[in-house]
């Protein structure tokens, strides 16, 4: 027993002694201070998950504005001086965007590589989004999710009976279910059959999301997806919903989904489940983010008085210039995405929301050794290292954000009560300032549209509705710190409101 216990003890300390020798890397002349954490190919990962902001100031404070961290098997550089922004941005020719985000795309939705250079589709999906997701198609994908949030929000038999009654409900909750049956409808179309139908389509699909979103920091990070039972099948179900076969059944099914259809199925080589997949990823990507966006905005609004009055008025005054009125009897409201883009207040008070509630993670992968010139020096940059930027740094930087915890929904006005576009770090104008939608060839392409839906769904509640926080003085719930780096981080508990029909 002695023996074995020797001869285990020996094969220990030779794999620790080999990793010691082969498995650290040492930084080399010209390279950012480097921390390879304690941990065989984990790194700094554990210390970055419980807290990802704290754990980069402190290293901020040891090394710098620029330094490195093995994270996973991977060497990450975090640029945190939001002055160098433009810089890295600068060096696009060196990084490769696509390599890492399409990766995690196939691992985490179930699919095959979608980057056309493996040969697997030939589909530009950065067009596919420009045609379908800016100009004349943003704003009939604008309309329709103004109709479904007024069919969800202003149900027959709600405006049929005109309830004077208040209803009690948390708030992400709400938003969660609201956002989520409207997103659906407005990219994947309306069931052709019956109400019941559709109804019980929408709720299968908000629990099988909810199960697969859970998971999905641990896919995002490397984990196989069948470690997850319950995402796994999840996952599946969803897919499985958005076959084509299915998808034809379907009415105003948005250009996005069918110009992806034809393509797909022209010059794809996936077959009809993958394709499928590739729309679950669509789904998810307009939903993960924006559903906590819109509570953070409605929650905050809610909170502070000024700003809910202030937005108010301005609502009101942009429906009188529109010539509408709102009635239960007479049709929806509608604004133009026009009357939609000249709201600076409710602009202001999402951007406020946003910037205290986004924790992404902008990432870039060295396609060759390069030097990376910034603010503070120069580096070198190895083959397949990560360049990254943590916007949430600068968000909660009290230099460009005085007192940078504190909700002010007028943050992003001027003194002429339009939008402010001029922010300062250490006396110099930034260039970029607010990244919660990433940056450069990374930025998200719907980044448009969900701010239009946001502020619909923003419209609509202060239109229709008398809202009130069941505890007039709750505080702000903490944020979800698992979810750092995918985008808006949800609250990691609810909070209960109330609302009503109003008398109109």
């Amino acid at each position: 027993m002695i023996t074995i216990f020797l001869i285990w003890g020996i094969v220990l300390t030779m794999c620790c002694y080999l990793w010691l020798i082969f498995g650290i890397r040492r930084r080399r002349m010209g390279e950012p201070p480097l921390e390879n954490g304690l941990i065989p190919y984990l790194g700094c990962a554990l210390k970055f998950g419980a807290n990802p902001l704290e754990f980069l100031r402190a290293n901020q404070r040891k090394h710098g504005h620029v330094f490195t961290c093995k994270l996973m098997g991977k060497y990450v550089h975090f640029i945190t001086n939001s002055l160098s922004y433009h810089k890295v941005l600068c060096h696009g020719k060196y990084f490769d965007w696509k390599k890492f985000h399409f990766t995690t795309s196939a691992k985490a939705f179930g699919h095959r590589s979608i980057d056309p250079s493996d040969g697997n589709t030939t589909e530009n999906i950065n067009d596919t989004f420009i045609k379908t997701l800016q100009g004349h198609a943003l704003n009939s994908l604008t309309e329709t999710m103004m109709e479904n949030l007024q069919l969800i929000l202003r149900p027959p038999f709600l405006l049929k009976s005109k309830s004077t009654e208040w209803v009690t409900e948390g708030m992400y909750s709400f938003c969660y279910r609201v956002m989520f049956e409207a997103g659906y409808l407005t990219l994947f179309g309306r069931d052709l059959t019956s109400q019941d139908a559709q109804s019980a389509l929408i709720l299968e699909n908000l629990d099988n999301f909810k199960q697969f979103d859970k998971v999905f920091p641990a896919l995002a990070a490397g984990l196989p997806i069948h470690v997850f039972k319950t995402a796994f099948q999840a996952r599946e179900k969803l897919a499985e919903g958005l076959r084509h076969e299915n998808l034809h059944r379907r009415d105003q099914v948005s250009e996005l989904i069918r110009l992806r259809m034809f393509l797909n199925d022209t010059l794809s080589t996936f077959d009809d489940l993958e394709k499928a997949k590739t729309h679950l990823a669509i789904l998810w990507a307009s939903q993960a983010n924006t559903i906590p966006a819109t509570f953070w905005s409605l929650f905050q609004m809610i909170r502070n008085p000024e700003a809910r009055k202030a937005a108010t008025e301005e609502v009101n005054t942009a429906l009188e210039k529109a010539g509408q009125r709102i009635s239960f009897e007479g049709d929806p409201i509608y604004l133009n995405q026009m009357q939609l883009n000249d709201l600076p207040v409710l602009d202001s008070i999402i951007k406020e929301a946003l910037r205290l509630s986004s924790a992404s993670l902008n990432i870039r992968t060295a396609k060759e050794d390069f030097t990376l010139h910034l603010e503070e020096g120069s580096y070198n940059i190895r083959k397949d290292d990560i360049i990254a930027l943590y916007p949430q740094l600068m968000h909660l930087d009290p230099e460009i954000y005085p007192d940078p915890l504190t909700f002010k929904y007028d943050r992003y006005l001027d003194e002429n009560r339009k939008t402010k576009t001029t922010f300062y770090s250490n006396g110099v104008k930034l260039k970029y300032y607010y990244m919660p939608f990433g940056s450069g060839a990374t930025i998200c392409p719907g980044r448009l549209f969900a701010v239009q839906e946001i502020k619909q769904f923003l419209i609509l509640m202060l239109l229709y509705f008398e809202i009130e926080l069941v505890e007039s003085h709750v505080k702000c719930p903490p944020l979800d710190q698992s979810r750092a780096g995918l985008g808006i981080l949800p609250p990691l508990n609810d909070i209960d409101f109330k609302y009503k029909l109003k008398y109109l």
